[in-house]
C-alpha cells in the first residue's frame, strides 16, 4: 500500500456508515491495581461484538466498488468472530455470503451469524475441523468464482483492523506509552502497530498470546512463521496455529519478549474479574491483553491502552470458566483419596476438612477393593491455604492421597 495512513484514515471514515467509534474508557480498578493510567479500548461494542466487522467491511466496500452487488459473492471459513463480520457486513452492502462453519459449531454461534447476515447469507457447515471447512470453503471459491475473505490475511482486512489505533488515538488526545494487543492471526495487531508506528512513533508495544496458541512467539523465535504441532483451542478468537504471513512482515520487528503469554486458566480468572467487578463481558480472547497486565513490569505513571477485541461469550461456558479459574487461584482442588473400607472412615475424613471447606464432588471410583477403595473428591474453600493444611492433616491422619489438580490426563479422564 503506497500510503497505509491514508487508507486507513478513508477506511475509519467509511465505517461510520455502519457504527460510531468504540468507547476508549479509563478502568480505575485496573488503574490502581497496577499503578498506571489504563485505557480499555472496547472493540467488545462494535455491532457485532467483536473488532473483525473493521477488516470484513473494508475489504468488502472495495470489492462491492469495483462491480454491481448483484454479482458479488464473498465467502468465508470461520466459527466465531469472523463469520458474524462477514455477515452483517454483508447485509449492509445487500451482496451474497457464503459461510463456512465446522460441523462441531455451537447453535447459538451459527444463529447469531444468521442473525446478523439475514437473508443475505447462507451458512454451510462442513468438516469436523476447522482446517477442513476452510477447504472445503476455498475449494466452493474456486468453483463459484467467489471472493474469499481471509480472517487476517490480506491487506484490506489489516488495513480496517488499524481503525481501531486511529480511533484510539483521536480519543485518548495523545500517545499512549503502551499499547497492549491481542494475538490470534495477526490482522488486528499488524495493524495497529503499523498505523501508530507511523502516526505515534514514541508508543510502545505488548503483545499477549494464549500460552496455548502462541504463533507469534514461535515465529519470531524462528524468524518466519511456523505451524504449531497443538494449540489449545480454548481460546477460540485468538487460538491460530500459525501467525498470518503479511501480518508478520508487519511484526516481525518485535522481539519474543515483547510477546506475553496467558495461561488458558489465569485468563479465566481475569474473566470473572471483570464480570463481577466492572460488569464487563469479555470473551477469552477479549480479556488477553488485560490478562497479561502484570507480566509487564512496572507500569507506574504510564499510560497504557488495552484492547478487548471482543464480548461474544456463551454464558453455557460460565460453568467451565469459573472452574478454571477456581483450579488457578488455588482455591478448589481435586485428590484421589484412598479411603479404608471399614465403618467410621468416611467421618473421619470429614472431620479433617476445615471450616471453610464445601465437598463440590464425591465419587467412588473402585468399590470392589477388600480393604480400601479410590474416592475421586472435589473441595472448594475461600483461602489457598486451607488446602495446604487440608492436605497436611490428610497426611497426618494416615490417608494416603494424590492431588490431580493439575494432572491434565487424569484430571481430564476424571474430572
Amino acid at each position: 500500500m503506497e500510503n497505509f495512513v491514508a487508507s486507513v484514515q478513508d477506511a475509519e471514515a467509511a465505517l461510520r456508515d455502519l457504527f460510531d467509534p468504540t468507547p476508549l474508557q479509563r478502568n480505575d480498578h485496573l488503574s490502581a491495581k497496577h499503578g498506571a493510567d489504563i485505557w480499555l479500548k472496547r472493540e467488545d461494542l462494535t455491532p457485532v461484538r467483536s473488532y473483525k466487522l473493521r477488516g470484513a467491511f473494508n475489504a468488502m466496500r472495495k470489492l462491492v466498488g469495483g462491480q454491481s452487488a448483484a454479482r458479488a459473492h464473498f465467502v468465508c471459513a470461520s466459527a466465531g468472530n469472523h463469520a458474524q463480520g462477514v455477515a452483517y457486513a454483508c447485509r449492509h452492502f445487500a451482496v451474497r455470503g457464503t459461510i463456512f462453519m465446522p460441523v462441531t459449531t455451537p447453535q447459538q454461534k451459527i444463529h447469531k451469524t444468521q442473525i446478523f447476515g439475514g437473508d443475505a447469507v447462507e451458512i454451510v457447515l462442513r468438516g469436523d475441523y476447522f482446517d477442513q471447512t476452510l477447504a472445503a470453503a476455498q475449494a466452493f471459491c474456486a468453483e463459484r468464482q467467489a471472493q474469499f475473505l481471509s480472517p487476517f490475511d490480506a491487506p484490506d482486512i489489516i488495513e480496517g483492523q488499524a481503525t481501531v489505533g486511529l480511533e484510539m488515538l483521536g480519543q485518548l488526545g495523545r500517545a499512549p506509552d503502551l499499547v497492549v494487543l491481542p494475538v490470534g492471526g495477526g490482522g488486528l495487531s499488524s495493524g495497529v502497530t503499523r498505523y501508530l508506528g507511523e502516526v505515534a512513533p514514541e508508543t510502545q508495544f505488548a503483545f499477549a498470546e494464549p500460552l496455548g496458541g502462541a504463533s507469534l512467539k514461535a515465529a519470531l523465535e524462528t524468524g518466519a512463521p511456523v505451524a504449531l504441532p497443538a494449540i489449545d483451542s480454548f481460546v477460540d478468537g485468538a487460538a491460530v496455529a500459525r501467525i498470518g504471513a503479511l501480518p508478520f512482515e508487519t511484526l516481525r520487528r518485535f522481539s519474543p519478549a515483547d510477546v506475553h503469554l496467558a495461561p488458558e486458566d489465569r485468563i479465566c480468572l481475569t474473566m470473572l474479574e471483570m464480570l463481577n467487578t466492572e460488569g464487563v463481558v469479555l470473551e477469552p480472547a477479549g480479556a488477553l491483553a488485560l490478562d497479561v497486565l502484570g507480566d509487564l513490569g512496572d507500569l507506574t505513571g504510564k499510560t497504557v491502552v488495552c484492547v478487548c477485541s471482543g464480548g461474544n461469550f456463551d454464558f453455557e461456558r460460565l460453568p467451565e470458566v469459573k472452574e478454571r479459574a477456581q483450579r488457578h487461584s488455588g482455591v478448589k482442588k481435586y485428590f484421589v483419596l484412598r479411603m479404608p473400607q471399614r465403618p467410621g472412615a468416611l467421618r473421619d475424613f470429614l472431620e479433617l476438612l476445615g471450616p471453610d471447606d464445601d465437598i463440590a464432588r464425591f465419587e467412588y471410583l473402585k468399590k470392589s477393593a477388600r480393604n480400601f477403595g479410590s474416592v475421586l473428591i472435589g473441595i472448594e474453600t475461600t483461602q489457598p491455604a486451607n488446602l495446604t493444611t487440608l492436605a497436611a492433616r490428610l497426611e497426618q491422619s494416615g490417608f494416603a492421597f494424590r492431588d490431580i489438580t493439575n494432572d491434565g490426563i487424569l484430571a481430564e479422564l476424571l474430572v
